[in-house]
């Protein structure tokens, strides 16, 4: 007879993660990123610093990995009415987030710890179903949407791009041109 490996949702594995998270982010809140060593977040967290070594492996991919619960979305968007209200106003909010302070230190930790390109394909994976919400609404109610791959490579690769290699100039207005030439 075979055994199947038992996971327990919820268990000791979502508590430790849990624990750990709040450490790190209670940590970087008091003392700075820079100041950050996994024996204070084992400290803080309750656990021991084998704990978090045999999860994360090492520092930057715990940060790595609390950067990629931070960047989840918290809610849907917003229902505006139109796909022009709709994407207009969503992606001002993707793009005030992503290019905040802390957003661009999540997105730098979610990429510096990702070694197989699997947390930056989580945080794309996040802006792609709050596009698909965006984009199903609409044609819900019988509006014409263009195909969510297209608005992610029309709007939020464009905003992607240049917070991470041109972030003068990104504001409001920059937002909603990218929407509205999606569009168009």
């Amino acid at each position: 007879m075979s055994q199947k490996r038992m996971v327990r949702p919820g268990g000791r594995s979502a508590r430790v993660q849990e624990s750990v998270h709040a450490a790190v982010r209670d940590l970087i809140a008091e003392s700075g990123r820079d100041a950050l060593t996994v024996p204070q977040v084992a400290a803080r967290a309750g656990v021991t610093p084998s704990t978090i070594y045999r999860r994360w492996g090492d520092l930057q991919e715990l940060l790595s990995d609390v950067a990629v619960e931070r960047l989840r979305p918290e809610a849907p968007p917003e229902d505006h009415g139109s796909l022009a209200a709709d994407l207009a106003a969503w992606t001002e909010l993707f793009l005030d987030e992503m290019a905040s302070p802390a957003g661009r230190a999540y997105i730098r930790d979610a990429l510096l710890g990702d070694p197989d390109g699997s947390n930056a394909g989580q945080c794309s994976a996040y802006a792609a179903d709050q596009v698909e919400v965006v984009l199903a609404r609409a044609v819900a109610r019988g509006e014409a949407a263009p195909p969510a791959e297209t608005v992610m490579d029309r709007v939020v690769a464009p905003i992607m791009y240049r917070i991470l290699f041109r972030p003068e100039g990104l504001d409001a207005a920059y937002a909603r041109r990218l929407a509205a030439e999606v569009l168009a």
